[in-house]
């Protein structure tokens, strides 16, 4: 069944919701130092200023750090250096908090108030301050605590997420849906279009390129820079790993108890059910007739159960969910946000041993029994003792790998003496390749603390200790290649390649370019392409809700576009595209016009709701953009300097 129910990015989120519920705008209050943040500043360092009004650093350091823990719970192991650019969270981040002040400003123009009943009503709605459906206070209180705040700096940041989405409500008064808004919505979700394309590629012309001798030293003289070899550096290094100080680790009673306090969330118990269900599914574009027949059948299966039958034999034979249907319709345990809504609605509102009747959702008819249910809260230190001295026991080690470097360092550095401290401390001394700025580290990997350091370390001198997954690393340089313009020689298989792809790019623009004139004399592309022995592709059929993805090409809005402004006169797009490396040339093979008689009542509203929400995001965001167009705004350059590295 999960392949069918669960939402994994869904339920991801919601088993963040508990972790992070007071940070629902990035303006918090605790600093989160999650590992890729833009580091320490003074606390009166700015982050921006919109019009006058500073954002401080700390604000941002903590947006940023916030952002960083929920994307990294989202991806978990995919979650990379490369993903983490990618992602732009220095971006979003700053720019989260520049659309927030200047929703401030407008609040202010505006007069908008938050009162104090607004308020309270507010934070009495957050389901994880609830207890049974009721806020309840010492749960209230309880949530603040794991996350280090008190209710003053709360509910101060609740009054400035309500006072923002007044703000937002403001932005969107003048928001309208017509009719003629439905129907175009429509036509346009449903009109379906066909295309035929020539894809050319430079390496398909790779083997006409000759390369002569004068023209490569010719491209390496107007491109020599290109070929710059960057300064490398190499590392003699010690490892203190925290494995090594676990058996000098003690601590106290206390210890155990803050340890315990400071890391409730890893103990909380969440509420789940084990549960068991038969399935029988329904199309979701099956017309009334064939809905009523599923369910006619689901209810004899109903029937049968009540009647007494073995549920999990009824699973086996007769539930729709194959998956499931072989462990007697068994799903296991699952928590709230791990299936769809009206399954979970049944399935948390029974009791062990109870049988729900037909529930129905997108995938069809459920009959669900629950096995088992677990309420949520937080194991208690007893539970929980092994679990929390093995974690402080891990703390304590990594402290005095990092005490027992730093030692090594003080000691040494002055000498520069790696080798000294590698006595003192009964560690072998290692070493790694060259690598530049851009590049991992033999043994190490990539760590941009360590890579940048070495390349601003002076000769003989030691690095501060650096804190890694794998523990301390404690580093000299042992080599130095400064960055250099090479020899062709040096480069030349990198330079032969280089020549190569752009004279065989050319060849391919310049057959396209040809293809697309040839059309312009009134050639059809089948026609052309067999004359050129060129491969004829087809799209197959898609929308407008692809865009900008056009199927088997890729993405590109140009393309998307100009394809649904073909039509049957004009079948040929008189341009060629540029679409991952690859020259395309298209023309329509078939438009199906939407059928405007589907679109029925049902359909009426359920596009009114989504293009109400779109017009209001949209409304927010031109509100925006007219508000930053006349605000002034300075980005601090140490903000800008991290955002420049993510482009």
């Amino acid at each position: 069944m999960l392949d069918f129910v669960r939402n994994q990015q869904k339920s991801i989120i919601v088993k963040l919701a508990f972790a992070i519920i007071i940070l629902s705008f990035v303006i918090g209050y605790a600093m989160l130092s999650a590992p890729g943040g833009p580091g320490d500043e003074s606390p009166t360092a700015e982050a921006a200023v919109v019009n006058g009004k500073s954002i401080a650093f700390d604000d941002f350091q903590s947006a940023y750090s916030n952002l960083y823990q929920i994307y990294q719970n989202i991806y978990q192991d995919q979650f990379n250096p490369a993903l983490e650019k990618q992602l732009k969270l220095a971006d979003k981040s700053i720019n989260g908090l520049i659309d927030q002040a200047l929703m401030q400003d407008e609040a202010e123009r505006l007069q908008l108030v938050v009162t104090h009943k607004e308020l309270i009503d507010a934070i009495a709605q957050v389901e994880a301050f609830q207890v049974n459906g009721v806020f309840n206070k010492e749960r209230y209180l309880q949530v603040l605590a794991y996350q280090r705040m008190n209710s003053d700096q709360y509910e101060a940041v609740k009054h400035n997420e309500l006072l923002l989405d007044k703000v937002q409500e403001h932005f969107k008064a003048m928001v309208k849906v017509s009719d003629a808004d439905i129907e175009e919505e429509f036509r346009n979700i449903n009109e379906k279009i066909n295309l035929n394309f020539v894809s050319l590629t430079p390496a398909k012309y790779e083997k006409q390129v000759k390369i002569k001798e004068p023209e490569l030293e010719a491209y390496f003289a107007e491109n020599q820079e290109t070929f710059r070899i960057p300064e490398m550096v190499s590392l003699r290094y010690l490892q203190f790993e925290p494995e090594r100080y676990l058996d000098q680790v003690t601590f106290e009673e206390d210890e155990l108890q803050r340890y315990y306090r400071r890391h409730l969330d890893q103990f909380e118990i969440l509420e789940k059910v084990k549960a068991s269900h038969i399935l029988i599914m329904v199309d979701a574009e099956a017309d009334e007739k064939t809905r009523e027949e599923r369910r006619a059948y689901a209810e004899t299966i109903l029937e049968e159960v009540r009647a007494g039958k073995d549920f999990a034999e009824l699973a086996r034979a007769k539930s729709d969910d194959k998956a499931s249907a072989v462990k007697g319709g068994n799903l296991g345990y699952f928590t709230r946000g791990s299936m769809v809504k009206p399954f979970e609605d049944a399935a948390f509102s029974m009791n062990p041993g109870d049988t729900s009747g037909l529930v129905e959702t997108t995938f069809g008819y459920h009959i669900i029994r629950v096995m088992e249910y677990t309420e949520p809260g937080v194991r208690s230190l007893e539970d929980a003792i092994d679990e929390v001295k093995e974690g402080l026991r891990t703390d304590k080690a990594r402290q005095l790998a990092f005490e027992k470097a730093m030692d090594a360092y003080n000691i040494n550095r002055k000498t520069g003496d790696l080798d000294a401290a590698a006595k003192a401390n009964e560690l072998g001394v290692k070493e790694t390749g060259l690598f530049a700025r851009d590049g991992y580290i033999d043994g190490i990997g990539r760590n941009e603390e360590i890579i940048n350091t070495a390349h601003l370390l002076e000769d003989k001198a030691l690095a501060k200790p650096v804190l890694t997954e794998d523990g301390v690393i404690l580093f000299t340089v042992k080599q130095r290649v400064a960055s250099h313009l090479p020899e062709l020689a040096e480069v030349r298989e990198l330079v032969t390649a280089a020549y190569r792809a752009v004279e065989s790019k050319q060849l391919a623009r310049a057959a396209a370019e040809q293809l697309v004139a040839d059309l312009k004399a009134g050639g059809s592309l089948a026609k052309l392409a067999k004359k050129a022995n060129y491969d004829i592709e087809e799209t197959g059929e898609f929308t407008r809700t692809y865009s900008p993805f056009v199927p088997r090409l890729g993405s590109s809005k140009e393309l998307f576009d100009a394809a649904f402004e073909l039509t049957d006169e004009k079948k040929a797009i008189d341009r060629i595209f540029e679409i991952q490396n690859r020259f395309v040339v298209v023309e329509v093979k078939q438009r199906i016009a939407a059928d405007m008689t589907a679109l029925d009542q049902a359909k009426r509203e359920e596009l009114y709701n989504s293009l109400f929400a779109r017009k209001e995001t949209e409304a927010i965001e031109a509100r925006l953009a007219e508000l930053r167009s006349t605000a002034t705004i300075t980005i601090a350059p140490r903000v800008q300097d991290l955002i420049n590295k993510e482009k």
